[in-house]
C-alpha cells in the first residue's frame, strides 16, 4: 500500500480512481484489486490524526455475510462485541416484551446471528491492513480539486482526468482513469462537481452521541438498549468493543436553552447522565462525542457521465443514525458496485450489468430514507406527518412497531432487488421447481464435503470473487429424471462449451443425501465440484422439487440471479444477456 507522494510516482493511469479513504472507499479498493483491477484510492485527511473512536458502530448480519465472502471478517470478529440481545427500560422498569432493538434476537438462516459492534476507527484500520495485503495504491492528505471527462477518448482509454492537491505541500498532480468513484462523504466534491442534485431535507432536530467507559446501576448493560425518556427521546444504550458504551439522546430545544454558550464535552456528559435517569451513570473515560443535525438526503442518481463516474456511501445518501444503517448501507453500495465494475473493466460484462448499480442501490436507499424519516421523528418524540392516530399515544410504542415491521430490512437479510438483466425468472410452469425469488438473498445452508462428510456452509464455498455460481440441485434419483446435471453437461459441451470454462462462472452440484463419491451419485463427473446435502436441508430451504431438481444462479454478491429447471437453454440465455459468449 503506497502512502508516499503520488506526484513522484511513475504511474498516473489506473482502471479506477477512488476519492475518499473511509471504510466504503477502502472496501471498494480492496475488492477491485482482488478482482484484478488497477486502483488508486486517495484520502483528503491524514487518518492517523483524523480517526476517532466514534461514528458508525453496528454491522448487521447481511453486512457481516458480505464481509465474510470477501475475506475481511475475521479480524473484525476478534475485536468486536457480538450482540444478540436487547433491553427496553421505561421509568426504571424493564419493558417486556422489549421494543426497538428486539430484531437482533433469534436471527435465523445465517451464520451471523448477531450484530457486531465495532467502532469505525477499528474497522478502517482493519480495511487499511487488508488493502496493504493486496498491494493497492493508497494516498493520504490528497484533496481532489478538479475533474474532467474527455468524451473524445477511445472507449478502451482513460477518459477521466482528476486533479489533486497535496494538503501539506500544496502541489498539484493529475491522474487518469477509466472510471472514478466518489466515496468522499456527505459533502462530496465528486457529487457537487458532477452537479448531481442531493435531494432531501434537514430537520431542526439534533442528537448527541457519546462513547466511553461508564459505570451504572442499570441491571442489564451488555445488551442493545432503548431507554424511554420523557425529556431525551428514545435513548440509545449500545455496548461497544473493548468494554466501552455509547449513549445517544435527543438534544431538544428545551435542553439547548440550558446551555447558551453551546455544547461542550461536559454538557454532553451531563445530559447523558440526565437522559439515563432514574439509573445512575458515571463516566470513567470519554472517548468521543458529537452533536449533529438530523436529515435525510439522496443523490438523484448514483452514476453519471455514461456510467464513468459513481457515488457510494455518504456521497450518495445521508440519514440519521436512528436505525444504525449508515455504514451498512455504504458497504452494500461498495459490494454491489465493485464486482459489476470489475467485470466491466476486464471486458467480461455487457454495459447493462454495470447500469444496474444505480437502479438497485437507489431503490434500496430510498426505502431506508423513507423509513429513517419516521424513526428519527419518533426517537425525538415527535409524530411523523403521516400519523393520524392518537397524538397522546406513546411515541416509543409506535417506534417499536415500526422497527418490528422492518426487522428483515434492519438485519439486511430481507433486502432484495426488482427484476432486471441480473434478476430474471425462467420458471415456465405454474409449479416452480424451487421457491427462490430472483433478486433476493437465499438462506445460508450447510452441506457436506465428499469423502470426509465435513460440514461446510454454502456461503463459504461461494465467496465473492466477481464470479457467478450456478448451483445444480440433483434430485433423489437424478440418473432417471429428464432434467439432470448429466444431460445439462452434455448440452453445454455440445452447444456452449465456453460457458463451463468462463472466467466469471463456476458450477456446483448439490446432491441429495450422502454417497461414496459424486461420480457414483450422479452417474457422471460434475461440471465443477459437488457437495452432498445429507439431510436434504438445502433442498428443503431452497424449496427444490425433489422429483425435478433445480438450477439456481447466484450473483457474485450471493443474491439469486435466476432459477429454473436443470435445462441448458435458459442458463445459456441468462448469461448471454450478461456476457459476450
Amino acid at each position: 500500500m503506497t502512502t508516499s507522494d503520488p506526484s513522484t510516482a511513475s504511474n498516473n493511469a489506473y482502471d479506477v480512481v477512488i476519492i475518499g479513504g473511509g471504510p466504503v472507499g477502502l472496501l471498494l479498493a480492496y475488492q477491485l484489486t482482488r478482482f484484478g483491477v488497477s486502483v488508486c484510492v486517495l484520502e483528503q485527511h491524514k487518518k492517523e490524526t483524523q480517526d476517532a473512536y466514534g461514528r458508525a458502530i453496528a454491522l448487521f448480519p447481511r453486512t457481516l455475510e458480505l464481509l465474510d465472502q470477501l475475506g475481511v471478517i475475521e479480524p473484525m470478529l476478534q475485536l468486536g462485541f457480538a450482540c444478540r440481545s436487547s433491553v427496553t427500560y421505561k421509568d426504571g422498569e424493564r419493558v417486556i416484551p422489549g421494543r426497538v432493538w428486539t430484531f437482533m434476537e433469534n436471527i435465523k438462516d445465517t451464520a451471523y446471528d448477531c450484530t457486531l459492534v465495532l467502532r469505525q476507527m477499528y474497522t478502517e484500520a482493519i480495511l487499511r491492513e487488508k488493502l496493504e495485503s493486496v498491494g493497492a495504491v493508497y494516498y493520504q492528505g490528497m484533496e481532489c480539486v478538479d475533474l474532467e471527462h474527455d468524451i473524445n477518448a477511445p472507449s478502451d482509454g482513460h477518459p477521466i482526468n482528476s486533479t489533486f492537491k497535496n494538503t501539506t505541500t500544496q502541489e498539484t498532480f493529475q491522474l487518469k482513469s477509466k472510471y472514478l468513484i466518489g466515496a468522499d462523504g456527505g459533502r462530496s466534491f465528486v457529487r457537487r462537481h458532477a452537479k448531481i442534485p442531493f435531494c432531501g431535507d434537514t430537520s431542526e432536530d439534533k442528537w448527541i452521541r457519546i462513547d466511553g467507559i461508564v459505570e451504572t446501576d442499570m441491571p442489564i448493560t451488555r445488551a442493545y438498549g432503548a431507554i424511554e425518556s420523557k425529556t431525551h427521546g428514545n435513548v440509545l444504550w449500545a455496548p461497544l468493543d473493548h468494554g466501552a458504551t455509547r449513549i445517544g439522546y435527543a438534544y431538544s430545544n428545551e435542553i439547548a436553552a440550558k446551555y447558551p454558550d453551546g455544547v461542550t464535552e461536559e454538557v454532553a456528559v451531563q445530559e447523558a447522565i440526565e437522559s439515563m435517569k432514574p439509573f445512575k451513570v458515571n463516566f470513567k473515560e470519554v472517548h468521543w462525542w458529537t452533536l449533529y443535525t438530523i436529515g435525510q438526503r439522496i443523490a438523484k442518481t448514483f452514476s453519471t457521465d455514461g456510467d464513468r463516474i459513481f457515488l457510494c456511501g455518504d456521497a450518495a445518501h445521508t440519514h440519521s443514525s436512528g436505525a444504525a444503517q449508515g455504514l451498512n448501507t455504504g458497504i452494500h453500495d461498495a459490494v454491489n458496485l465493485a464486482w459489476k465494475l470489475a467485470l466491466r473493466v476486464r471486458g467480461l460484462a455487457r454495459p447493462e450489468v454495470l447500469s444496474t448499480y444505480t437502479v438497485e442501490r437507489t431503490s434500496a436507499v430510498q426505502k431506508l430514507i423513507d423509513y429513517d424519516k419516521d424513526i428519527a421523528m419518533l426517537m425525538s418524540c415527535k409524530w411523523p406527518i403521516w400519523y393520524t392516530g392518537d397524538k397522546n399515544a406513546d411515541h416509543h410504542s409506535v417506534l417499536g412497531e415500526i422497527f418490528e415491521k422492518a426487522a428483515s430490512f434492519n438485519t439486511g437479510l430481507g433486502i432484495s432487488y426488482a427484476a432486471n438483466v441480473l434478476n430474471q425468472s425462467f420458471e415456465t410452469t405454474d409449479s416452480p421447481c424451487c421457491s427462490l425469488v430472483p433478486g433476493s438473498r437465499p438462506p445460508d445452508v450447510e452441506l457436506s464435503m465428499p469423502g470426509t462428510h465435513r460440514s461446510v456452509r454454502l456461503q463459504s464455498i461461494t465467496p465473492n470473487r466477481a464470479i457467478f455460481w450456478v448451483l445444480l440441485f440433483a434430485g433423489s434419483h437424478d440418473a432417471s429424471i429428464n432434467c439432470s446435471p448429466r444431460q445439462l453437461k452434455k448440452y453445454l459441451e455440445d452447444t456452449a462449451p465456453g460457458l463451463t470454462s468462463h472466467k466469471a462462472v463456476r458450477w456446483l452440484t448439490i446432491i441429495s443425501g450422502s454417497g461414496c463419491s459424486p461420480y457414483e451419485a450422479l452417474g457422471t463427473s460434475p461440471i465443477w465440484d459437488a457437495y452432498f446435502d445429507p439431510k436434504n436441508a438445502a433442498h428443503d430451504k431452497f424449496g427444490v422439487d425433489m422429483s425435478r431438481g433445480a438450477a439456481v444462479v447466484l450473483r457474485p454478491d450471493g443474491l439469486v440471479g435466476a432459477a429454473g429447471e436443470v435445462h441448458g437453454e435458459w442458463i445459456l440465455q441468462y448469461f448471454s444477456k450478461l456476457f459476450t459468449l
